[in-house]
C-alpha cells in the first residue's frame, strides 16, 4: 500500500514538470549567474547560485538562500542560465598562465584552456570536491585516539534550455565516494552526534543526485528524482553564498540540527531517496516560502552495498515534510538579512518505542528485563530555525556578523532526541586583509528521551548497574582559513560533554582539521 502510494505521488510529480513546459515557459523568471567569487556552503567547494534580479538598494542582486537546494548545502544547486554568455580566462592552453592565475582562479583545475567556459556557456556546469575531516581526542572519551575520513564528489548541473533549447529544467547529478573511520564511534565510545560531518552514510561510493528541478515561474518550482531531504527540509540557509551551518565540523550542527534525521525517515546527505517537492513563493519573491515534500523512507539505503539503490523494495513508509519561511533584508546593503523557518513531518513508518534503544547505552553484563518492544505506526516532529546578521563593517561589505538558532522537537514514542537545539555565531571577514576567513563559535545540546533514563532506572531498582541517558552538550571554536577561492584549510577545537549521554566516559576535548578543495 505505501509503496504503491508513493510511487504514484512520483510518478504525478514527474508528470507534472513535463507537461508543464508549454505553460510555464513564457512566465520563466530571469536567472543570471553569481560571480564566481562567491564562497560556497562546504569549506572549499565553489559554486554559483541562481540570482533572481531584482532592484535591491545599491545594486545587489536577490538570491534565494532559504530555498535553492543543493547538495545538503554543502554544494549549493547552480542554475546556468546567464544573461550574457561567461567570459573566458583567457588562459592560452590548459593549464593557468601563471601561479598568480592558478592561486586566484575559482576551482583548482582552472579553466581546462576555455573549455569550462564554453561548457558553461552551453548550459554545463560541471563541479567535483574533496572534503576531509581530521578529529583527536587527547583528554576524555573511552580511549585517545585520531580518526580521518574523507568524501570526493562529482556531478553536473545542466540547464537543458541552454543546452537542447527546450526549457525542460535542470537535471541535477551528483556521485560521492567518502571513506574512513568516525572518532564519534570508536575512541569516544559512540557519540550521540559525530564530530566529523563528513563521516557517514555507509563508506562508500553512491549515488547522491539524480533529478530534474524545474522553476516553472517566480511562484511555483518543483524538483522529483532521487533525491535527499536535506537539500530542502531544515536545511541552512546561506550568508554571502555560504552555508551557515557547514562553517561547522560536528555534525549536529553542519547540514541540518542533526535531531530531525535521528528522529525520522528523514533522508540526509549522501543519500538519494525516491521524492519530490513543490515550492510555492506567493509574494513571487523570496520573501515567503510555502513548500512540501513526499520521500520514500529506506533504512537499507545507508549500508555499503546499497550505494546504487533505486528501487522500493525495503521502503517502510512515507515521509511527508512541510516548511514555511520567511526572508528579509541583504547581506551587502540596507537591511541586514534574516531568515525564520517552521517545519514539520508525518513519517508513516512503523517503528519500535524509544526504549528498545537502550542497550546501546548500557554495559554488557546489563540484563534488559522486561524491554518494553511494542511497535505503532507514524511518527511525527517539528523543528525552528531562525537566523539574523547583527553587524555589518560597512555598506556594500561582505564582511559581518551572523547569529543563528535552531529547535527540534520530536514524537515522544519514538524520538531518539525529543529535544535538540543548536546555536552559533559566524563572523565573516577575520582582519582587513582577511575577507573571506572565518571565526565560527557555536554549539548543540541533543536531549536523549526521558523514557530511556526511566527505563534504566528501573534496571537500578532491580540491583543492576543500568547508565541513565540524560543529555549531550557540545561546543565548538574554529578559524576557517581560506587562502584561495578553492581551498579551506579550517582548525578548531570542539569539546562534548558526557559522550553517549550517560557518564559512562569522561567529558572529551577534541582537536580537529577540516580541509575541502573545489576542483
Amino acid at each position: 500500500m505505501t509503496r504503491t502510494l508513493f510511487g504514484t505521488a512520483l510518478l504525478l510529480s514527474v508528470s507534472s514538470l513535463t507537461l508543464s513546459h508549454a505553460y510555464a515557459q513564457a512566465a520563466q523568471p530571469v536567472v543570471q549567474a553569481a560571480q564566481p567569487s562567491v564562497q560556497t556552503a562546504q569549506p572549499g567547494v565553489q559554486a554559483v547560485q541562481p540570482v533572481v534580479r531584482s532592484a535591491q538598494p545599491g545594486g545587489q542582486p536577490a538570491a534565494r538562500p532559504m530555498t535553492v537546494g543543493g547538495y545538503a548545502n554543502r554544494v549549493p544547486a547552480r542554475v546556468v542560465t546567464p544573461a550574457q554568455p561567461a567570459a573566458s580566462s583567457g588562459q592560452g592552453g590548459f593549464f593557468p598562465a601563471s601561479y598568480d592565475d592558478w592561486i586566484r582562479g575559482s576551482t583548482m583545475t582552472g579553466d581546462w584552456g576555455g573549455a569550462r567556459t564554453n561548457l558553461e556557456n552551453h548550459g554545463v556546469h560541471l563541479q567535483g570536491h574533496y572534503l576531509e575531516d581530521a578529529a583527536g581526542n587527547p583528554v576524555g572519551g573511552k580511549y585517545a585516539g585520531v580518526r580521518y575520513a574523507h568524501e570526493f564528489g562529482i556531478g553536473a548541473d545542466i540547464d537543458l534550455a541552454r543546452l537542447i533549447h527546450h526549457d525542460l529544467g535542470i537535471f541535477h547529478i551528483l556521485i560521492t565516494e567518502r571513506a574512513g573511520l568516525s572518532l564519534a564511534n570508536g575512541p569516544l565510545g559512540g557519540a550521540v552526534d559525530s564530530v566529523q560531518q563528513i563521516f557517514g552514510s555507509g563508506e562508500t561510493v553512491r549515488l547522491t543526485r539524480l533529478s530534474l528541478e524545474k522553476h516553472f515561474n517566480p511562484y511555483v518550482w518543483m524538483e522529483a528524482g532521487w533525491i535527499n531531504t536535506e537539500n530542502d527540509f531544515g536545511q541552512s540557509t546561506q550568508h554571502w553564498g555560504m552555508s551557515l551551518y557547514c562553517q561547522f565540523q560536528t555534525n549536529a550542527i553542519c547540514g541540518m540540527p542533526q535531531g530531525i534525521a535521528m528522529n525520522s525517515g528523514y533522508g540526509f546527505y549522501p543519500t538519494a531517496h525516491p521524492g519530490a517537492w513543490i515550492k510555492l513563493f506567493p509574494a513571487g519573491n523570496d520573501h515567503y516560502l510555502v513548500s512540501a515534500g513526499i520521500y520514500n523512507v529506506d533504512n537499507t539505503i545507508v549500508n555499503t552495498h546499497n550505494g546504487f539503490k533505486l528501487g522500493l523494495g525495503d521502503s517502510t513508509g512515507t515521509y511527508l515534510p512541510f516548511q514555511l519561511g520567511w526572508h528579509h533584508g541583504n547581506d551587502y546593503h540596507g537591511e541586514y538579512e534574516g531568515n525564520i523557518k517552521v517545519g514539520g513531518y508525518w513519517d508513516t513508518s512503523e517503528v519500535a518505542i524509544v526504549t528498545t534503544k537502550i542497550g546501546g547505552y548500557q554495559p554488557k553484563n546489563v540484563d534488559l528485563l522486561d524491554l518494553p518492544t511494542d511497535q505503532v505506526r507514524g511518527r511525527f516532529g517539528g523543528w525552528v530555525e531562525a537566523d539574523q546578521m547583527i553587524q555589518r563593517d560597512g555598506p556594500g561589505s561582505s564582511r559581518g556578523t551572523v547569529l543563528f538558532g535552531s529547535f527540534v522537537w520530536g514524537d515522544p514514542r519514538t524520538a531518539l532526541t525529543p529535544y535538540f537545539a543548536t546555536w552559533g555565531l559566524v563572523r565573516k571577514g577575520t582582519f582587513a586583509d582577511r575577507p573571506n576567513d572565518t571565526i565560527s563559535f557555536g554549539g548543540k545540546i541533543a536531549v536523549l528521551n526521558p523514557k530511556l533514563a526511566e527505563y534504566a532506572e528501573t534496571l537500578q531498582q532491580q540491583g543492576q548497574k543500568a547508565l541513565r541517558p540524560s543529555n549531550e552538550p557540545g561546543i565548538e571554536l574554529n578559524y576557517g582559513w581560506r587562502p584561495t577561492p578553492w581551498a579551506t584549510l579550517r582548525p578548531g577545537l570542539q569539546y562534548v560533554w558526557h559522550p553517549g549521554g550517560t557518564n559512562r566516559y569522561a567529558n572529551a576535548l577534541i582537536i580537529d582539521m577540516e580541509t575541502g578543495l573545489t576542483f
